[in-house]
């Protein structure tokens, strides 16, 4: 078995930089929601977001994590994921002698752009990946206009004698 050091202020740090890049957003009001939600929150799950022409993606980490312990809510644009980690053995920690796996409660939100069709939002999960995809407006979806070359052949046929 490895040694692994244990950095009491692993967290700390985490949550240090986690505030500099949202306050930094430019976001004052919703930068202060967040770092109170994260303040209050046990860990913190990785989100990878992608966009293409059809939808905003959105991949969060929760190994371990049950679907019946996470909340999706959709309020106005702001998407907000709630949730909990349970530890295993909670009964008794007799025994470990190493816990680094984060447990307890979560919190992420996140502001989804004006092109988001949040009614047909959908959320699925498999190998402890929530994947929650946001289609898009059929309006804002970008079209593809073909552009009529008028061939060599008619522009250079002489015109009708009247």
């Amino acid at each position: 078995m490895a040694i692994t050091r244990h950095d009491p202020f692993r967290d700390l740090f985490r949550l240090q930089d986690s505030l500099f890049r949202t306050i930094g957003a430019g976001y004052p009001q919703q930068a202060q929601e967040e770092a109170t939600q994260r303040l209050s929150a046990d860990w913190i799950p990785p989100v990878d977001i992608f966009e293409d022409a059809d939808a905003v993606t959105l991949l969060v980490e929760l190994p371990g994590v049950e679907a019946k312990d996470v909340d999706i809510q959709l309020e106005g644009n702001a998407l907000t994921l709630r949730g909990e980690r349970k530890l295993e053995r909670a009964e008794s920690r007799d025994g470990y002698r190493l816990v680094e796996r984060n447990y307890g409660t979560f919190v992420r939100s996140f502001t989804l752009p004006t092109t988001v069709a949040v009614e047909h939002a959908r959320a699925e999960s498999k190998d402890g990946v929530l994947r929650v995809t946001l289609p898009k407006k059929a309006e804002t979806k970008p079209r593809q206009i073909k552009v009529q070359v008028e061939s060599a052949l008619t522009s250079n046929q002489p015109a009708a004698k009247q």
